[in-house]
């Protein structure tokens, strides 16, 4: 809506608004574009490593099992070390972070390449390198995602996560067919040889880019003290663990297709080899049309009902591919499903993104990766159970139908936010008093508020959200007290594990959102709010226990 303005006979009309970005419009800016093209060739060379390793492990004479344990070690340290991950890309500059993950990906790569010509390759070797890796990509995946927000402007973070996820969902199609050529024309050590140049072109852009030091007026966390802030962030932002349920909910039931469709392929439609490629080459095409298409939807319905709509496409897919027999349904369910798995996963990671400040978003970010991974891996795990007693069919049709009845409750019940909230860093309060040792504490902090009784219910309901600020940037307990004598006056009262970390709530960890929050409740107070700050006690006596017995 255009509004105008009247000022004795002149007009003044708005300056329209800008035209939204386009589903490429990521692409224009040059670290973007060179990460994303480093990032795709790094992709196609993963997928052409794993097949690379499977295949050798049959080689080598490894059993069924030993196959299985090759995604085993590539899943499972990822698993484990994402979360600590996670806190060292907050902790560290994010570019050495990433660099040192591409890095020991590299490392382990380049060691499959040599154990493929040595000639004394054995499964326990192949297996430990390729747990390296799992290392190097759990280091490196919450800074990738971490540095999204610097790379593009925020109105182009919804582009920038789907042309992710179109680079790895086409990665993952083209990969393993040029690593079945590959094997075919000159062995495993091929695929593993061509992995290990892709990493190269990773480290070039990372070594190229220049990216801003991290302002931090109080250092670098601990890496311990990180993922506990990290884990209190997560349990105190409701918008933020919405999206971490919401993927959980549609990963684990969606998981069901990636994990059936090689059984599927085989079994009911009857293909090869190349049969199964041309339907992952089917599921990355989709992914390029959805890139195109969301952006476009997403203006005009909203993430909401563009999700419900997408995992409901997607579920069709699924049914499809469990009930049919001609590969002339498969394809074009697979290229519904490559569209709409791309569009809940991309609008989930870029509303994640936006909702983070910059000093927790990697550690956040660790979680929705572990959430994802977790999700595919148990789901993965509990489809193949049911398709062992049931069969493919039965297994692809019950998710299915569980996705259509849990996406219409979690639509009502947990919906994404589709406000525009601004996380900018922000000063909460005026500088505290000066203590000489930075890591005393705990640190209890009262403060005294005044409120008229006609508006004690408002404000009671204000300072659930200040409660709720205060443990996102580092409290570890708050309360609201209400004086038995004084009924207007209230004693809020939050403590933190050191004064540095209560220096970062100062300081560091505060944004726009929680200052219009605090404003709020003071807004509805009529006195206050007073400030005390009272250092645990004990420290006091360090050193004196043993002294002398208790006087008791």
């Amino acid at each position: 809506m255009v509004e105008c303005f009247h000022r004795g006979s002149r007009r003044m009309t708005a300056p329209p608004a800008p035209p939204a970005p386009t589903a490429w419009a990521p692409l224009r800016r040059r670290t973007y574009r060179a990460l994303w093209l480093a990032q795709f060739a790094s992709n196609i060379g993963t997928w052409a490593q794993t097949v690379g390793a499977q295949w050798f492990m049959g080689d080598l004479g490894g059993s069924d099992f030993e196959i299985a344990l090759v995604q085993a070690a590539t899943t499972l340290p990822v698993f484990l070390l994402v979360v600590p991950s996670g806190a060292v890309g907050d902790v560290l500059d994010r570019r050495h972070v990433l660099m040192a993950g591409q890095a020991v990906m590299l490392a382990g790569s380049a060691g499959l390449v040599a154990l493929a010509a040595s000639g004394y390759a054995t499964p326990v070797a192949l297996l430990a390198l390729i747990a390296l890796m799992g290392v190097g990509q759990a280091l490196s995946m919450p800074s990738f995602q971490a540095i999204q927000p610097e790379l593009v402007p925020r109105a182009e973070i919804p582009q920038a996560a789907l042309l992710n996820g179109v680079n790895m969902n086409v990665g993952r199609a083209i990969g393993p067919a040029l690593g079945g050529a590959l094997i075919g024309a000159a062995g495993p050590g091929a695929a593993f040889a061509v992995n290990t140049v892709s990493f190269l072109g990773v480290l070039l852009v990372l070594g190229r880019w220049r990216r801003p030091s991290d302002h931090r007026p109080l250092g670098a966390e601990g890496v311990p003290t990180a993922v506990r802030s990290g884990a209190r962030y997560v349990r105190s932002s409701p918008l933020f663990a919405r999206v971490l349920v919401r993927c959980v909910l549609f990963v684990v039931f969606g998981s069901g297709l990636w994990a059936l469709l090689p059984a599927i392929a085989r079994g009911p439609l009857g293909l090869g080899a190349s049969g199964y490629g041309a339907l992952l080459g089917c599921i990355g095409a989709g992914a390029i049309g959805g890139a195109v298409v969301v952006p476009r939807l997403l203006r005009r319905i909203g993430k909401n009902v563009l999700v419900t709509v997408a995992t409901c496409a997607y579920a069709v897919a699924t049914g499809a591919a469990g009930l049919t027999t001609s590969t002339w349904v498969a394809i074009p369910a697979m290229l519904v499903a490559g569209a709409s798995w791309i569009a809940v996963l991309s609008t989930l990671n870029a509303t994640a993104q936006v909702l983070l400040p910059a000093w927790t978003r990697a550690r956040a970010l660790a979680y929705y990766q572990l959430m994802f991974m977790g999700g595919q891996a148990f789901g993965a795990v509990v489809w193949g159970a049911v398709a062992a007693g049931s069969g493919p069919r039965a297994a692809l049709l019950v998710p299915a139908v569980a996705m259509v009845l849990v996406v219409l409750v979690a639509a009502r019940l947990l919906p994404l936010t589709e406000r525009q909230l601004d996380i900018s860093p922000a000063r909460l309060w005026d500088a505290p008093p000066e203590v000489a040792d930075a890591t005393a504490g705990p640190v209890l902090v009262a403060v005294s508020w005044r409120v008229r009784a006609p508006r004690v219910a408002e404000f009671v309901a204000a300072m659930r959200k200040v409660g709720r600020s205060r443990r996102r940037t580092g409290a570890t307990s708050w309360g609201l007290f209400r004086d038995s004598e004084d009924p207007e006056l209230f004693l809020e009262t939050f403590t933190v594990a050191t004064w540095r970390e209560h220096l970062r709530q100062h300081l560091e960890r505060g944004t726009a959102v929680d200052v219009e929050v605090e404003r709020i409740a003071r807004a509805l107070a009529v006195e206050g709010p007073e400030v005390r700050h009272l250092l645990w006690a004990a420290h006091l006596d360090r050193g004196r226990a043993g002294d002398a017995p208790d006087e008791e």
